[in-house]
């Protein structure tokens, strides 16, 4: 990301990332160890930041600037027992869930290579089909949300 953005304590670049839905922090929070597969609706993935990726996602479909996203603590972690040492649950912003959910795929798809060119930027592969194939995904899963029901993200 760009070099003059405040950076976090640590990268949590993982080997698996699962979004799901549920409906609420302390039942997100109870998969903290587990994960929500077969518990609540996924979409996994795997191999990025799912942290860095939130807060991009969320400024190129918000229009909100970076730096205001990481100075208010997007993403939000709800559930990290290990101190960023193992398992834990993120919850995206809702305005992030909103315009995952209410925004075109043709925006959406203009999201995924936006993101897949930041992390070009940053020397991390990432081909443009993975990319969109990712964000069309997690629209699909914001959609599927039943009323009241946040966006999770648990990460290994």
């Amino acid at each position: 990301m760009d070099e003059d953005r405040p950076k976090r304590q640590a990268a949590r670049v993982s080997r698996i990332i699962t979004f799901f839905t549920a409906p609420g922090h302390e039942a997100a929070s109870a998969v903290v160890e587990t994960g929500p597969a077969g518990i609540f609706a996924s979409q996994t993935w795997g191999n990025f930041d799912p942290e860095d990726a939130m807060v991009v996602w969320e400024s190129f479909l918000t229009g909100r600037n970076l730096d205001e996203l990481l100075d208010d603590g997007e993403p939000e972690t709800v559930a990290d027992p290990d101190e960023g040492r193992g398992p834990a649950v993120l919850v995206s912003s809702p305005a992030l869930q909103k315009a995952l959910a209410d925004t075109d795929r043709s925006r959406i798809g203009q999201a995924g290579r936006h993101w897949m060119e930041q992390q070009a930027s940053e020397g991390t592969a990432m081909d443009q089909e993975t990319a969109e194939e990712i964000l069309h995904s997690l629209a699909d899963l914001a959609r599927s949300a039943r009323p009241g029901d946040r966006l999770y993200c648990w990460t290994t």
